[in-house]
């Protein structure tokens, strides 16, 4: 559907214009006239189809700048509330909206001065009820209400804090939400605080022509030295590679730097200024390699995405597609490689059991053997000197306090917990246990 043939303020569409759009995304084209209907409605989407301007676009029709708050819209993560802070002032620049972005990690009291003027707040839900109890947020005017990411936002444990919110914000207000899958407890909140929603669904799919998937089966302690080969063979582009926890992103960067290659790592332990940092060397180009726990899998708008490398296998085929999808967009080819040592197995199994993916194997290569520095205390150790330190190639995200406690930083849990080492599979296994024929064995 062509921009022009849903009607909006001329100081919309001259914003969407500057911004070089001319035709709307499905997931635009389906929920943007039913908000303007005010209807409640609940969308399934992904990241990169479009979402913010879904929802930003009819909200900004049917508001006033400068009579006060009149939206709140919930993040789960800084950089998402910091991306869709940047997309709705953009979207609404002519009309000369204000919009104040809340999240934890910064100071407060520059936030408290930005929401006395914002006719639109973007929040995580942790700061949201920190201002919440300093009386320095309040709701009574709030006509729209947007949760974002929700499946993400509860899986991080989020869910307490979000009936609060809900609980303040008027009753006889319009409410949406957007969530890539639909977990229980999404479905609760859809079902106990939402007015006959029209639920709108747009899939991530993989183009097939596009995206080239492929995967190598390494010994664990080459694997690493398998990356680096891959990524001077390809050196054009932006590339993201995914670990299963901080602590091996972090490692994998700073190794990656002792070889030359420019590149940053992003999660839920640094600060907010390196995270941000991170993001916009990544998008100016001034960094190459993005190295990232899953919380840059949803939410974040990094474009122009050449390779994505699985350094750790995701759990399900849902997380994969999620991770995959940040290449192969607008037309552009791209190309999505997993590493596949031994105990990657049998999340690779979960992952080969979405037949409509099609993952090819290739052939190892010859590479340069290179030394994994792993951290320890009292400086480094190579990968090949005995057991990995703990938190290694495992999916389990370090945090401090008691097992399955989720840790705060600055107010929102940022990521919690994954679970120990995977247990290896007993008994006799048979040809195409793992999805793609016999184990292979490594010399």
């Amino acid at each position: 559907m062509k921009i022009e043939e849903i009607a909006l303020k001329p100081e919309i569409s001259k914003a969407i214009h500057d911004l070089g759009f001319t035709e709307f995304t499905p997931i635009q084209e389906q929920c943007i006239p039913q908000i303007l209907q005010g209807k409640d409605v609940v969308g399934q989407s992904s990241t990169g189809s479009g979402k913010t301007a879904a929802f930003t676009l009819p909200i900004l029709q049917h508001i006033t700048a400068g009579k006060g708050l009149q939206v709140l819209v919930l993040t789960p993560t800084r950089e998402l509330c910091v991306q869709v802070s940047e997309a709705v002032h953009e979207f609404g620049k002519y009309m000369h909206v204000r919009v104040a972005s809340v999240y934890g990690g910064v100071g407060i009291e520059p936030q408290i001065h930005a929401i006395r003027k914002a006719d639109i707040v973007v929040g995580t839900p942790g700061r949201i009820l920190d201002h919440m109890q300093r009386k320095t947020l309040t709701f009574q005017h709030i006509k729209y209400l947007v949760l974002d990411e929700a499946d993400r936002m509860f899986d991080m444990g989020f869910i307490e804090d979000v009936e609060m919110i809900i609980h303040q914000v008027p009753r006889e207000r319009q409410t949406l939400l957007f969530s890539a899958t639909m977990p229980t407890a999404v479905r609760h909140i859809v079902e106990k605080h939402q007015r006959h929603p029209i639920n709108i669904t747009s899939k991530v799919h993989v183009e097939k022509h596009l995206l080239h998937q492929a995967y190598y089966v390494v010994s664990y302690h080459d694997k690493f030295s398998l990356l680096v080969h891959l990524l001077k063979k390809h050196p054009e582009g932006l590339s993201i590679i995914f670990c299963g926890t901080r602590r091996e992103s972090d490692l994998v960067s700073r190794n990656l730097k002792t070889q030359g290659i420019k590149a940053m790592a992003i999660h839920g332990v640094l600060t907010q200024r390196r995270r941000m940092d991170a993001l916009d060397a990544l998008k100016s180009e001034h960094i190459h390699v993005l190295v990232a726990t899953d919380v840059a899998a949803r939410g974040l708008d990094i474009r122009n995405v050449s390779h994505v490398y699985n350094y750790d296998v995701p759990k399900t085929s849902e997380e994969y597609v999620h991770r995959i999808g940040r290449t192969a967009r607008a037309g552009s080819e791209g190309d999505a490689v997993t590493l596949l040592a031994d105990r990657d197995y049998q999340n690779f199994d979960s992952v080969l059991r979405d037949r409509s993916l099609e993952i090819k194997r290739e052939q190892l290569p010859q590479f340069e053997k290179i030394r994994f520095q792993r951290e320890q205390r009292g400086g480094f150790r190579g990968e090949h000197g005995g057991r990995p330190a703990r938190g290694g190639y495992g999916h389990r995200e370090e945090s401090r306090g008691r097992p399955g406690q989720h840790r705060r930083e600055g107010g929102p849990r940022e990521e919690h917990r994954q679970g120990g080492f995977h247990k290896k599979p007993t008994g006799p296994r048979r040809p195409g246990q793992y999805g793609f024929g016999e184990r292979p064995r490594h010399g």
